[in-house]
């Protein structure tokens, strides 16, 4: 018929009874192809589906693997394994998993490299090792992957599935401001300081009255969002970030988030954070993270018990409008908790809307001074204190700072 195939020493007449050399596009399209003309849901099988084959077919010693057999594929049909032929050797099989890492991953350092490159949602397992795979290439347990255009010694078999192959996966945030957060939020204690979300919602738990609803704004990547979701049967959670608001989202519908620290210089660290490590159970869905301006909120965002602004009010346009607004989003009684180290900047807030931090007629006027002259017309001042923090920037660098919090009761 002429068709000739090329293989690793010389070329041959087409062996038509060997399993195709393909990649995942050329296979996840015949899947299609054929699923189109048979009329049936035909796709490649995901990685648990590849390992349930093998655990119920795969014992004895025949396969096409190691160098054993030949230099080259053999016959589809030539080793059989259980109800399967070449459930494992022969070729790779093309799987529609992504790679991910499992859980409890972690980085080795004598290659930090390896693996962490591929959680891109790019890069597909191949399972089964093939003729030529070696050492622990043929293991059950092996996970190698490959971007879904290259070609291996990896061919494929199909499955006849209603279950659709979810296409999602777990990306790992690069951006190192990102990161920094998220060290912050769900990272380890530095210095035997206390993670600082936790630690304020844990100093104003006692003062908690009605618990319906409560408004988490200027939320970041969400940790104090769900400390606050263990009391409150709502939480609305908002950031300007809309990159912050998507790591919080991702963390409460997929369970876990990853992200690099940076160490050294080009040198990271991956981490890993599971959601029930806060054994929050059917909490979690408690909270509602949205994108939304803390100066411009929508009428709806109404009705709280409590409104938590952590380390927000010295980065907004407008400190004082924000202060006023608050007051009519609360319930009577309810609380407005704020913390700030009041680092005020022109570069976020004009210096004329300082709430603080300034000289007024030559006398020294504080940002305390300022939420008090905002705020005594309507709440009455319950308590304040110094709660510190730690923020990760490299191995070798911390930020260290002391913010304020000061707890008002709308009267």
């Amino acid at each position: 018929d002429g068709f000739q195939y090329r293989a690793m020493t010389q070329v041959i007449d087409m062996p038509w009874s060997w399993p195709v050399d393909v990649n995942y596009l050329e296979a996840k399209a015949f899947c299609n192809w054929l699923g189109a003309k048979k009329g049936k849901k035909l796709r490649l099988p995901t990685e648990p589906e590849y390992l349930r084959i093998y655990d119920e077919n795969v014992y004895g010693d025949g396969a096409n693997i190691n160098l054993e057999v030949a230099a080259s594929s053999t016959p589809v049909d030539e080793y059989k394994q259980g109800d399967f032929y070449d459930v494992i050797g022969n070729v790779w099989q093309w799987t529609e998993s992504a790679i991910d890492g499992l859980k409890g991953f972690k980085v080795h350092p004598a290659y930090d490299d390896f693996s962490v490159p591929t959680f891109d949602g790019q890069h597909n397992l191949i399972k089964g090792g093939s003729w030529i795979s070696t050492g622990n290439e043929i293991l059950r347990e092996s996970r190698y992957a490959f971007r879904r255009h290259f070609f291996q010694h990896a061919g494929f078999r199909y499955v006849e599935s209603d279950s659709l192959v979810d296409g999602e996966y777990n990306m790992y945030e690069t951006d190192s401001l990102i990161s920094q957060y998220l060290e912050f939020h769900y990272g380890k204690e530095y210095f035997h300081i206390k993670n600082f979300p936790k630690a304020c919602v844990d100093k104003i738990q006692p003062l908690f009255d009605k618990t319906g609803k409560a408004l988490d704004i200027g939320c970041a990547v969400g940790r104090s969002s769900f400390e606050l979701a263990r009391y409150f049967d709502k939480v609305d959670a908002l950031d300007f970030s809309t990159r912050f608001i998507l790591n919080a989202i991702n963390l409460r519908d997929k369970g876990k988030i990853r992200y690099l620290i940076d160490d050294e210089g080009e040198l990271t660290t991956l981490k890993e954070f599971h959601l029930d490590e806060l054994d929050l159970g059917e909490k979690v869905h408690n909270v509602e993270f949205t994108q939304g301006d803390a100066c411009n909120l929508k009428p709806k965002y109404s009705g709280y018990d409590l409104i938590f602004a952590g380390n927000l009010i010295d980065r907004l346009y407008e400190p004082k409008a924000f202060l006023q607004d608050m007051i009519h989003r609360l319930n009577q009684g309810g609380l407005l908790v704020i913390t700030s180290p009041y680092t005020w900047l022109e570069e976020y807030t004009e210096k004329e809307n300082w709430l603080g931090g300034k000289k007024i007629n030559g006398e020294n006027f504080t940002t305390l001074d300022g939420l008090h002259e905002c705020l005594d017309a309507d709440f009455a001042f319950i308590e304040k204190h110094d709660i510190p923090f730690v923020i990760r920037e490299t191995r070798r660098k911390h930020q260290l700072t002391i913010a304020q919090m000061t707890i008002w009761k709308k009267i």
